[in-house]
């Protein structure tokens, strides 16, 4: 019916018409008028409208699909009720969107203008909202550079005429309170680009649940009602010292840890019933997901976010991912979250070029690209954008009680010139090739985090020399909790694949780590990365017979879980997964049939027992007096030993890298007395060898550099842990 009048309508009816109106609320809604109230409706799909209280219809601006009614000063009640029918005689009730006035605070709006909005995720988006006892729904945006933004959704035939928003001015916001709009509701934004009249259509940046893939729609979500059960563990955890307690950490991957019978994802519900018994069987202390933020491509495993605020819906409601994070922290185990704030994708529907303009990304593609991954770069300058990460990460803390964030991809941050050409980048306002902005960011997302949530921690993935990474930024440093230690896990796994004939000649590979191993707080890390992309599974990466193979892995978790620094170790990895990850295939669960296998699970779960019991192997894991080299120089035999100490244990580790049992090999000890092997990677119930030694006396035959000394036997590559019971002897 659309065929306007030019004598009957104005330049803004106009605009409302030709939907490019900046502020409808000057036209639309209860306007003055004279000394009386003009109401005027922009209904394209009604064919007739009264007002529900009184039965008086709205007439019809003939030739148009505006309707208009001049009413007396009070005749109207505070907010009027419309009865409308529809072309295809449906009957519909609802108040006017633009009878309410402004809800959004200005001191809201100086925060999020001021980048310290640290819960904008409150305000931003949709929420359920009443203005005088009206109930409905909240939306806002931030879109600057818009000429007009409307809500479209299911409720109004997915139109952008229908219900444009209120601009509130400098702030770049838009918002449009719509009354009778409920959860569960599907939404989207349309946007009008001001200078070019691009139209767009995009999801909610802040929205909180979404259609799930293929489907993009936001969708409004209820009032968080949920009753957890896991205050003890919060109270628990804001007291903690994570510094000086262990920390060992189960990486998953939600859609390949199990499927169903039909081989269908497991939601999160039925993931936290089945997999929080067995991290908490295996002994670890917490499980890190890879992102599930939401992500429109399986295939990127989540780091492709285009949903910050929301759990992603293949797996279930935010409510069924609270169940999850509830579940594991009444089981003592902690969650850490994998958080992208690198980059983002390039899909229309999302983020890219918001509002018609480079909005969250830079202009410039050598600032605003990452040529590796076909993705686009936050623009960590601006405040709203800062805002919006900084509210991020506080959203997954506190909405879902999560335990930490591990930072994605912290060097391409860090550097202008990541993965660049030496033409491709363009250096700071000092001619360097650090990322100012990127700097500022981080320190104030470490800074916030520990103030608002104490006890949780941040974790960056960085893999390269910066200095600092894990120190207060009040001395300069990024303020992150623990750094992955790539160093070590690269030449460890280097080492590893040698044939054991020719690692005498790698042996610095062994040892060159401890160089740098207190100059950060580490986490050493076998993920995901290390089995993917042609890489191979660990045990694949493993030299010689099958035997070898199984034994070298033993001995490298034994490495791994006596060497300083909190532990990480990728899903399938505990119990020799053959083949690398497949992200769209369920893990060899039936390997676990098989003896090799099996025993491999049982050694990774008694090292996390051994480590969690004791506190040598964690209480001085960032601190060098809780390490100390035996001997670090038997390239020969391809053997390193060492001590890890607190302020009561004394633990010696010695490390066997070749299949050769070794008698009679005698080693330094500091103390005389009795030492009793308490964990040897060859044991039987392993499917080791039983190349075991019991306890062993002390001789006053001074070692290494040590007052005593004791003769032991070590077992093929493998590793063994002895512990001292001071004072069982006494020195001749």
């Amino acid at each position: 019916m659309e065929n306007p009048s030019n004598a009957m309508l104005d330049a803004d009816a106009l605009k409302i018409v030709a939907a490019n109106h900046h502020d409808p609320f000057c036209i639309l809604g209860r306007q003055p008028y004279g000394k009386q109230i003009k109401v005027k409706l922009y209904l394209p799909y009604a064919e007739s409208v009264s007002f529900a209280d009184s039965g008086q219809t709205i007439p019809r601006i003939p030739g148009t699909d505006f309707f208009e009614y001049i009413a007396k000063p009070n005749e109207l009640p505070t907010h009027y009720q419309l009865a409308w029918v529809d072309k295809d005689g449906a009957n519909h009730l609802n108040y006017d969107p633009y009878d309410f006035g402004v809800q959004l605070p200005e001191f809201d709006r100086q925060l999020f203008a001021e980048g310290k909005h640290w819960h904008a995720y409150r305000k931003m988006g949709a929420h359920l909202h009443s203005v005088d006892q009206v109930d409905g729904v909240l939306f806002t945006v931030w879109a600057p550079n818009a000429g007009r933004v409307s809500v479209v959704g299911d409720f109004n035939r997915w139109d952008g005429r229908c219900h444009p928003m209120r601009s509130l001015g400098g702030s770049g916001i838009w918002e449009l309170f719509m009354p009778g709009q409920d959860a569960g509701c599907l939404y989207k934004f349309e946007i009008l680009n001001r200078e070019s009249q691009q139209v767009v259509v995009k999801t909610d940046p802040y929205g909180q649940q979404f259609e799930l893939r293929p489907n993009t729609s936001s969708i409004v979500v209820p009032k968080n009602t949920y009753q957890w059960q896991d205050q003890v563990w919060l109270d628990n955890r804001a007291k903690s010292d994570w510094l000086h307690e262990p920390m060992s950490i189960y990486e998953v991957h939600l859609g390949s840890w199990k499927h169903d019978h039909q081989g269908n994802f497991l939601n999160y519900r039925a993931q936290a019933d089945t997999m929080v018994q067995y991290v908490k069987s295996l002994g670890f202390t917490h499980i890190e997901l890879m992102p599930v933020t939401e992500h429109p491509l399986d295939a990127s495993w989540g780091y492709q976010t285009t949903g910050y605020f929301a759990p992603t819906s293949r797996f279930g409601s935010p409510d069924d991912f609270r169940y999850f994070m509830d579940t594991c922290h009444q089981n003592n185990i902690g969650v850490i979250l994998d958080w992208v704030p690198a980059h983002f994708p390039k899909d229309e529907f999302a983020l890219a070029r918001f509002d018609g303009t480079a909005l969250y990304e830079h202009e410039d593609p050598r600032k605003g690209e990452h040529r590796d991954w076909g993705t686009l770069i936050f623009n960590y300058g601006r405040n709203e954008v800062k805002n919006f990460l900084l509210s991020s990460a506080i959203f997954w803390l506190e909405e879902f009680h999560l335990d930490g964030l591990r930072v994605d991809a912290v060097a391409s941050m860090l550097y202008l010139d990541y993965s660049r050409e030496d033409n491709d980048w363009t250096p700071n306002q000092y001619g360097g090739n650090e990322n100012l902005e990127a700097i500022d960011f981080f320190r104030e997302l470490n800074t916030v985090t520990h103030q608002q949530h104490p006890g949780t921690v941040m974790m960056a993935e960085e893999s390269t020399a910066w200095p600092g990474v894990t120190r207060p930024t009040w001395v300069g440093g990024l303020g992150f909790s623990m750094k992955w230690n790539m160093g070590w896990m690269n030449d460890i796994l280097e080492y590893m694949k040698e044939d054991p004939v020719h690692r005498r000649y790698h042996h610095s590979q062994l040892t060159f780590g401890m160089l740098y191993a207190f100059t950060e707080n580490f986490t050493l890390p076998f993920s995901h990365d290390e089995v993917v992309h042609g890489k191979g599974s660990l045990l694949s990466k493993m030299p010689g017979d099958e035997w070898q193979r199984f034994a070298n892995l033993r001995l490298l978790y034994t490495m791994m879980f006596t060497y300083p620094g909190k532990k990480l170790l990728f899903m399938g990895c505990e119990f020799g997964q053959g083949t690398q990850w497949d992200s769209t295939q369920t893990l060899d669960w039936y390997v676990l049939d098989y003896p090799h296998h099996k025993g491999l699970q049982t050694l990774v779960g008694d090292l996390n027992r051994l480590y969690r019991q004791q506190p040598a192997l964690y209480k001085q894991d960032f601190d060098h007096q809780g390490f100390e080299w035996i001997d670090c120089h038997d390239a020969e035999q391809s053997v390193i030993s060492y001590r890890r100490k607190d302020e009561q244990q004394d633990l010696i580790i010695l490390l066997n890298f070749t299949p050769m049992v070794r008698e009679h090999y005698r080693i330094g000890v500091p103390k005389a007395g009795e030492y009793t092997e308490i964990f040897n990677s060859d044991a039987g119930n392993y499917d080791g060898s039983q190349v075991v030694n019991g306890t062993l006396a002390s001789d006053p035959i001074p070692w290494m550099n040590l007052p005593h000394s004791i003769s032991l036997t070590l077992p093929p590559l493998a590793g063994i842990v002895l512990q001292v019971k001071e004072n069982t002897l006494l020195p001749v």
